[in-house]
């Protein structure tokens, strides 16, 4: 099964590219980041086009639960203590732009927008959560605690941040990418500087935006160690709940919830990739426990580029790449995160400041714990002695049952039964 929102939902199809292009500024990736970009830059008048590999939201943002909020888990304590209250309050201020920007648009676009409180609960200790509190407080978030929920779990609290939204993001999607000069079906083989080189043609631009999700470029930034990727399964089910709000675990293997169109999106299972999880099995176990008579109208399966501190990496590729620009890592959180990166890049391709490249500069430090756990997986990967390897860096690779799949638990590449590419970082598909 598809996401639900594929289902009667086309978006407007574009030509691969034919031969060889000129353009000011070049957005590799057309998922939402990647198409919120390019709408920024050409609505400010300019010379830019996107190259997509395939189909216009083929990836995350067609997988997505389509949450637009600035609660993104319990995420503000952690950025306080990694990155200082400062640039705390600067992530926060991001995404209540985003948040607004979002709001502004969608008053002219029949997106299923709506206003939704947002929750974050625990179903054990609260130490966390009153953290959270604590320093929602601090930024000046009007954050508030609650003691019980609409939910099919027991809980013992939560943190609501009223007045965050919910839509569908195709909708939203397919009314920003009309007037845009895009080619599909066409995949960037190489970079070098001013310089893509893709199946279709080389297209020259002064500068180039890299949107693909996971970067494609390993020799410079150290993505293959400052990123990992998480895999997370959502069901949408007929005849369970009206939760009437989202609703998220403090716990990352826990539960989130949300209604959509008279469905609830059930979602959880979640693992890093190549690695064992629930999956849809464990949701589809929960279901069935607690709603037996739901009907299962959409089942599908994200997946995420985490980072080592929390918060997106945003901005120039490395210090050393002189006009190439990275949206990446966006944590589970990619709508509203989409929306601030393209506010960032589209400043910075622009040679003007913005108040909060900061907090997202992909060259701050990398001096984190989970360093040492994306080093060590990549390290026992590289040494186990097994077929088939991934393409991108060497990686063992292992079989996903549930999904049918060969995946890589170093940096997340996946490739079907049959060799085919169906997650990046490999820009090919294997051979087996």
């Amino acid at each position: 099964m598809r996401s639900i929102w594929t289902q009667g939902v086309e978006l407007p199809r574009f030509a691969p590219l034919r031969g060889d292009l000129r353009t000011d500024v070049l957005v590799v990736g057309g998922g939402l980041a990647g198409i919120l970009c390019a709408w920024r830059l050409a609505r400010g008048g300019v010379d830019c086009a996107l190259v997509e590999a395939g189909r216009l939201c083929g990836g995350t943002t067609g997988n997505t639960t389509a949450k637009i909020t600035v609660q993104h888990g319990l995420i503000y304590h952690r950025l306080m203590r990694e990155l200082g209250a400062e640039r705390a309050r600067l992530y926060l201020e991001a995404n209540r732009e985003a948040l607004e920007e979002y709001r502004r648009l969608c008053r002219k676009i029949d997106c299923d927008f709506e206003e939704k409180d947002s929750f974050v609960y625990a179903t054990g200790s609260l130490r966390r959560i009153g953290r959270e509190l604590s320093a929602l407080a601090r930024l000046g978030c009007p954050a508030q605690f609650t003691a019980e929920l609409p939910l099919p779990v027991p809980i013992t609290g939560a943190v609501c941040v009223p007045g965050q939204a919910q839509f569908h993001p195709l909708k939203f999607a397919a009314a920003l990418v009309r007037g845009l000069r895009i080619f599909e079906n066409t995949r960037v083989l190489e970079l070098a500087p001013g310089r893509a080189v893709t199946n279709r043609g080389t297209v020259r631009a002064e500068k180039i935006v890299i949107a693909t999700h996971f970067p494609m470029l390993n020799k410079h930034g150290g993505y293959f160690l400052k990123l990992y990727q998480s895999r997370s399964y959502v069901l949408a089910l007929e005849g369970a709940q009206d939760v009437d709000g989202m609703y998220v675990d403090e716990n990352e293997r826990g539960l989130s919830f949300r209604s959509a169109g008279g469905r609830l999106l059930l979602g959880g299972g979640g693992h890093r990739t190549g690695k064992r999880g629930g999956g849809w099995e464990e949701l589809e176990g929960f279901a069935r426990e607690r709603w037996p008579e739901a009907r299962i109208a959409g089942r599908w399966a994200a997946q995420d580029c985490m980072t080592l501190d929390g918060a997106p990496y945003v901005g120039r590729y490395s210090k050393g790449t002189s006009g190439l620009y990275v949206a990446t890592g966006f944590n589970k959180w990619g709508m509203t995160s989409a929306m601030a990166a393209s506010s960032v890049l589209s400043d910075l391709v622009q040679g003007r400041e913005n108040p909060y490249a900061p907090v997202f500069d992909p060259s701050r430090t990398v001096l984190r714990p989970q360093l040492a756990v994306n080093g060590w997986e990549a390290a026992a990967s590289l040494l186990t002695p097994a077929v088939p390897r991934c393409p991108h860096m060497g990686c063992a690779l292992r079989y996903n049952a549930q999904e049918r799949s060969w995946d890589c638990p170093c940096h997340g590449s996946r490739f079907g039964e049959d060799g085919a590419l169906l997650d990046n970082p490999a820009n090919g598909g294997l051979r087996l």
